[in-house]
């Protein structure tokens, strides 16, 4: 059976560059084992991706959103994630094809100004995700433990040393980390779903549309605001790099099967993330919607009002948990993201912790600030900001990645087929549209 060649696609050049060089290829694939072995091999990556999903600025609105309209727009949560499983299978089509992460093929497809905007673009979307993320870690450790935002945020630099440790631990270690913590949270949500009983039929009625997405303002600015802060462009470029942390089929129907399991991977971690972001809005629609508190917008807030609407103790402590343990995983993923975008479109290679350092005291600076001048509604605002930031540069992720997905000369028998390219075209406009005006109208009411 003939090898396959990437010297018979259509890039410039035949890179001898890895993506994650230090992990690339070290998770083996034994292809003489059962297929479900084999998938299990590549099990691991979707999991990283879906830490993504569930950020701060997903708990933002799915809270709002609970509240305000109780389970009206858990189709809008479903909607979401549907979106999101296209772009991110994506993603791994183009690393499986083409043995290049995104940053790596765009350094490769355009030209050095193009490459070097594109990769300032990403920069600042990291930089924007390392912030909900600090925010989100300092108010979980200000709700658990009580500790001042002003202190809780730099200590979230302190997270670069457990990245260091679980790393040396190995790829896989590192996946089951992630995928544990992904189980405490859900594990906080179900207990806490316990507490607040939901009317399971109102939940199972609200994935059906409803007429009053297009008919109430209130409630599209909401569901705009749900699916604007689901893709995220670090997440794309994530996910077409640690991919390639499996080793990569030799042949056309090896790499056919290994985009299958990909695609698989990410679609049952994106499910689990859905069940996660639903979970939050459905405890938001049962304890305060029910209750008459339709107005909750903050993580503090709803953190304060689940103890005294549910009658137990332990549902704070549980959302406190949750959260800091959402800060945690987004630690590692926006770390290897850093790597990949750098690595990438410039080609340097620093110490990953020197790297990491960097990106984080880029977001902790503006957040202490805030925190000390401002306080809670400082910095609750200014993780409204580092969601119109992703918003903004989503395009610049999204559309090179349909270009090459799209295209049959880079991606050979792998090309996407024209469902799937008239679908990603469609989701993406969508996105980049809702993003938009998402954007402008927090720019418009911010103050």
């Amino acid at each position: 059976m003939p090898k396959y060649s990437m010297r018979r696609l259509g890039w410039n050049r035949i890179s001898d560059e890895r993506s994650l060089s230090d992990v690339h290829g070290s998770v083996a694939v034994d292809r003489k084992a059962t297929r479900f072995r084999r998938f299990l091999s590549f099990l691991g990556p979707g999991y990283l991706v879906a830490v993504g999903y569930m950020d701060p600025g997903n708990w933002a609105t799915s809270l709002n959103g609970g509240a305000k309209f109780g389970y009206s727009l858990l189709f809008v949560v479903l909607f979401s994630n549907i979106l999101a499983v296209l772009l991110q299978s994506m993603a791994a089509r183009l690393a499986i094809a083409s043995g290049r992460d995104l940053a790596q093929a765009c350094r490769d497809a355009f030209s050095k100004p193009v490459s070097v905007f594109l990769w300032v673009m990403a920069e600042l979307a990291i930089i924007a995700t390392d912030l909900a993320e600090v925010i989100g870690t300092a108010i979980g450790l200000q709700l658990l433990f009580g500790l001042p935002l002003s202190l809780g945020i730099p200590i979230t630099a302190l997270d670069v040393f457990l990245l260091l440790a679980l790393q040396k631990l190995g790829f896989r270690k590192l996946e089951a980390f992630v995928i544990a913590i992904m189980a405490l949270i859900a594990a906080c949500f179900v207990a806490q779903i316990m507490l607040a009983k939901p009317d399971w039929a109102a939940v199972m009625g609200g994935f059906v549309p409803t007429a009053g997405l297009v008919g109430n303002p209130e409630m599209l600015y909401l569901a705009m605001g749900i699916i604007g802060a689901t893709v995220m462009p670090h997440n794309l470029y994530l996910h077409s790099g640690i991919i390639q942390t499996r080793v990569a089929g030799q042949t056309e129907k090896e790499r056919k099967e290994d985009l299958q399991f990909a695609t698989l991977d990410s679609t049952l971690a994106l499910t689990f993330a859905l069940l996660v972001n639903a979970s939050i809005l459905i405890l938001a629609a049962a304890t305060f919607h029910g209750s008459g508190y339709q107005d909750v917008t903050e993580l503090s807030e709803a953190h304060g009002l689940l103890s005294p609407l549910l009658g137990s103790t332990a549902a704070p402590t549980l959302f406190a948990i949750a959260l800091i343990g959402c800060g945690f995983n987004s630690t590692i993923t926006a770390t290897l993201s850093g790597q990949i975008v750098m690595e990438g479109f410039l080609s340097i290679r620093i110490a990953p912790w020197l790297r990491r350092l960097a990106t984080r005291m880029l977001a902790i600076v503006p957040a202490v600030i805030v925190g000390i001048l401002a306080g809670d509604q400082g910095t609750a605002k200014l993780l409204i900001v580092s969601q119109v930031i992703l918003g903004l540069q989503l395009p610049f992720a999204v559309v090179p990645l349909l270009m090459f997905v799209s295209s049959k000369r880079k991606m050979g028998a792998l090309r996407a087929p024209l469902w799937q390219i008239i679908a990603g075209v469609i989701a993406a406009l969508t996105i980049i549209a809702l993003n938009i005006r998402l954007s402008y109208d927090v720019i418009m009411n911010f103050g």
